[in-house]
């Protein structure tokens, strides 16, 4: 275990806001959550609580009329545990039936945890702090000076969208486009939080609207859910920014009224095995005892609550990838204050963030910074730890934490790089945090997934996915206080990802034809050079000058002796002879 490490000075090193100043999310209530014991079997009907094994549940029916409060299953009126056939006896899940939410009594949710907690029926119970997106939003004055008055025709971002990128500045999703099924054809992702601007003008082809809940009636929030939204599927067309995915089908689900556990289970039950969910979302940790703060120091990833648990648990075992947010809270989760377990918790519980223990299933997320430079910006080395993003063995990936381009407004403001009267034309430059990072995760997940079903193989399983984007992609880097030892993990690059996931042979043969692509398309293609060998065009992408000139000379001459080795569509290897 480590301990954790402050934030320091320099690039990278502010929080929330400038100087670390922040403003955090409302209308996030806290749940109070109800475990029953195995033995009860509490079933709930019109007649109230009942005991399936027989047991008298007088007391537990009064104490919930006197008080004026109500449980209600919080996975739904399942009669016996729900099972999913990849779960092996060490990974057993958790009896999902054993959960429940109370309905009222929000003002004593602590009071109520003891003595519901005192009933022969229950187990435990306990109050989660409200669940609120893992971005930052703090006011950035630069970014409100370039509010737009006006809702001019929308101009092309996408140059700004470096994420997109070759590796190692992006995760390769412009080589993924012009893959079978690299842009998410066949795969489905479903955000869960709070709201979203399902009208915005790059969110029309493939999103399919809310699933569950009701959203939060918030602007910050609806910008939250925008962004996400445009990381991963925006419209590719020639306006505004493009997601990772385009073709990927995108779906909302909130947790108001429902609790965040619920909106997870209820989500993934809508997917099918290499579907994707993603929770951008982290709560108040026991760092300063689960009290929410302006900074979001002490944040921490949603798993660590026993229900939440179990829902992310029960979609990883059915198949389905679940990407999450590592949380803004500056917190090193290899610390040993994650290991104690809180008063309400479960006998069972166990530190989800300790490799030791069983895990979730769930891809963690931290924030990485983007190149120096980007948006004229510098947060530090490319790929070095934000300062505020939590950290330790748990993480498995990470994304951009700052200065990512995507659709919806700044904070609870119009769109700092296009803002104006109508919100569904609104983008930012400045999406930042864990939840900024956790959708270009998912993406890179998605377009995966889509290029394996295209060439008819199996999906990626959660504990394949985790190990191909710890096992690929560009490494962590170091930064002055906050070494690469503070693993938020490699940024993913999704060819190299495939590499490992389809290797293929190489072939040879010598180029019959050649085209030197000077100026690509799409724009944001590196230039290629393109040869055709054995029947099909193969492309070196960022040739060398002087092998583009030995290659122009070679067919000038009338007999070209251009021997080219691939792997795939790609040149690995060039000699021209003479």
């Amino acid at each position: 275990m480590t301990d954790r490490i402050l934030p320091g000075q320099g690039p990278g090193t502010a929080g929330p806001g400038p100087d670390g100043a922040g403003f955090t999310y409302h209308g996030a209530e806290p749940e109070l959550i109800v475990v029953a014991r195995a033995e009860a079997r509490l079933r709930l009907g019109a007649e109230g609580v009942r005991s399936a094994s027989g047991a008298d549940t007088s007391a537990l029916s009064m104490f919930l009329a006197d008080e004026q409060i109500a449980l209600e299953p919080l996975f739904g009126r399942a009669e016996r545990p729900a099972r999913a056939p990849q779960a092996s006896p060490r990974e057993a899940l958790v009896d999902l039936s054993l959960y429940y939410r109370v309905r009222g009594g929000t003002e004593r949710a602590e009071e109520l945890t003891t003595r519901l907690a005192a009933l022969p029926e229950i187990e435990t119970a306990y109050v989660k702090p409200g669940a609120v997106p893992a971005s930052l939003t703090g006011r950035d004055e630069e970014a409100v000076e370039r509010l737009k008055e006006g809702t001019p025709e929308t101009p092309n971002f996408k140059g700004r969208q470096g994420y997109l990128n070759s590796a190692p500045e992006g995760v390769d999703a412009s080589w993924a486009r012009l893959r079978p099924g690299g842009r998410g054809e066949g795969v489905t992702v479903i955000d869960v939080e709070g709201a979203w601007q399902l009208g915005h003008e790059d969110l029309a082809d493939r999103l399919a609207g809310i699933v569950v809940g009701t959203p939060v009636q918030d602007l910050a929030w609806r910008n939250h859910g925008t962004a996400v939204l445009g990381v991963i599927g925006g419209d590719q067309d020639e306006k505004g920014i493009t997601g990772i995915v385009p073709e990927a089908v995108t779906a909302a689900a909130s947790f108001q009224g429902i609790g965040t556990a619920a909106a997870i289970h209820a989500a993934a039950e809508r997917l099918s095995a290499g579907d994707i969910v993603l929770v951008a979302l982290h709560r108040p940790g026991p760092r300063f005892d689960f009290r929410d703060r302006d900074d979001q120091a002490g944040y921490i990833p949603l798993e660590w609550w026993p229900d939440d648990f179990a829902a992310i648990r029960h979609a990883t075992a059915r198949g389905i990838l679940v990407v999450a947010a590592g949380g803004n809270g500056a917190e090193s989760l290899d610390d040993a204050l994650y290991e104690r377990r809180p008063d309400g918790f479960p006998e069972g519980w166990r530190n989800p963030f300790n490799p030791s223990n069983r895990s979730s299933g769930a891809v963690l997320v931290g924030a990485g910074a983007p190149p120096p430079g980007t948006h004229g910006r510098d947060h530090g080395p490319d790929r070095s730890r934000l300062a505020f993003s939590n950290y330790g063995a748990r993480l498995d990936a990470q994304g951009w934490g700052r200065e990512t381009t995507t659709t919806g407004g700044f904070w609870d403001r119009p769109g700092d790089l296009q803002g104006g009267t109508e919100e569904i034309a609104w983008y930012t430059d400045a999406f930042s945090g864990t939840s900024a990072a956790s959708p270009i995760v998912a993406g890179a997940l998605a377009s995966l997934q889509g290029m394996l079903k295209a060439l008819g193989q199996p999906p990626m399983s959660p504990e394949r996915a985790r190990a191909i984007l710890r096992s690929t992609g560009a490494p962590q880097q170091d930064a002055p206080g906050r070494p690469a030892s503070q693993r938020i993990g490699n940024r993913p690059d999704i060819k190299a990802a495939v590499a490992r996931l389809l290797p293929s042979t190489v072939g040879t043969g010598q180029a019959e034809r050649y085209w030197d692509e000077l100026l690509p398309y799409p724009r944001e293609l590196p230039p290629r050079l393109r040869l055709f060998v054995a029947g099909a065009w193969r492309n070196l992408n960022n040739p060398a000058p002087e092998l583009r000139r030995a290659v122009h000379t070679a067919f000038a001459a009338g007999r070209p002796d251009v021997r080219v080795w691939f792997s795939d569509d790609e040149v690995v290897g060039l000699v021209v002879a003479g």
